[in-house]
């Protein structure tokens, strides 16, 4: 079982996350699917604002030797290589979020905004997750 101290920083780092996704109108389907037909680009800087501050992280923790401050592991890259698993993932992931105009965390930020037609959506990831799990173990 987790600390509670583990607990806390997750619920924290998770509450902001939904906080920031609310404000940067990313749990917004109608501004997402806009994105994704070329109409607003205002997401662009958003998501790439995310991916330099990653990229930065994990750059600069994973050549030092850090360690997490909850957890005690190190830092380091996860690498994966490009197999059907992820080619497959990836695929049905970009389907999802074109048809529904929402990914899986901006889902769960959007039901806190009041978008409760969304619950359909996160019941669809969360038996096809299940489904997964029974078709590959």
């Amino acid at each position: 079982m987790p600390s509670v101290a583990f607990l806390a920083v997750v619920y924290v780092g998770g509450l902001l996350f939904g906080v920031g996704l609310a404000l940067s109108q990313m749990a917004r389907p109608e501004v997402v699917l806009s994105f994704l037909q070329l109409a607003d680009f205002g997401l662009l800087f958003v998501m790439g604002g995310g991916a330099v501050v990653t990229g930065l992280a994990i750059a600069v923790l994973s050549t030092s030797d850090s360690t997490a401050p909850l957890t005690g592991a190190r830092y380091g890259r996860r690498l994966r290589s490009m197999d059907r698993d992820v080619l497959v993932g990836g695929t049905i992931f970009g389907v999802g979020w074109g048809l529904s105009g929402i990914c899986p965390g901006a889902a769960y930020a959007s039901v806190g905004i009041g978008n409760t037609p969304i619950l359909v959506a996160i019941a669809a990831m969360l038996v096809g997750a299940y489904a997964k799990t029974l078709l590959t173990g």
